[in-house]
């Protein structure tokens, strides 16, 4: 796959989209992530970059009190390293997924896999999603990703939306079927 100028984020998901149908498991996030950045590395340099730029926007965009809350939900706590990979998780998991996510956090009690996850304590986390560009630019210069490419924006959090994740009566109000499913005791 290859484009002429800068990848947008339709181009970028496609590639997701492309490494979820090509791996055995797509609920393997690692393995995604990884082909996603064998393919990235086929792409022309400035490509590369722009990828990981379209990537540190969906970072960003995502960088919601809601959804850090159910993060810690699903993970059973959230630092903010494990929120950064708990969206490289969800990246991987594919544009619908995460846009329904990113607008209502309490849809990821509707996933097989959060379903799963709730009942075996696996954490959903996903580092190397956050590396895919600098792994493609490696491979494909062997250099390292220029320091202006991954300029990290890391958003003011809507403060008004801020609760304490371990209120489970605030945490039943606000994600009610996640936390249902998370924490059924309550």
């Amino acid at each position: 796959m290859t484009f002429s100028g800068a990848v947008d984020t339709q181009q970028f998901w496609k590639l997701i989209e492309d490494a979820r149908r090509q791996v055995p498991d797509p609920t393997d996030g690692n393995v995604v992530a990884s082909y996603a950045a064998a393919r990235l590395s086929a792409w022309p340099r400035e490509e590369i970059v722009a990828a990981e730029q379209v990537l540190a926007g969906l970072m960003a965009d995502s960088y919601r009190v809601a959804l850090w809350a159910a993060a810690y939900l699903v993970n059973g706590g959230c630092s903010d390293d494990g929120f950064d990979y708990f969206r490289g998780w969800l990246i991987v998991q594919g544009r619908e997924v995460f846009e329904h996510a990113a607008a209502d956090p309490d849809t990821l009690a509707d996933l097989p896999v959060i379903q799963v996850a709730a009942s075996n304590a696996t954490f959903m986390e996903c580092e190397e999603m956050l590396y895919i560009a600098a792994k493609a630019h490696k491979a494909a210069t062997g250099e390292e990703l220029p320091p202006d490419a991954y300029a990290t924006r890391r958003p003011e959090l809507d403060t008004e939306l801020d609760f304490d994740f371990d209120d489970r009566t605030e945490m039943q109000r606000r994600l009610p079927r996640l936390t249902a499913l998370c924490w059924p005791d309550v």
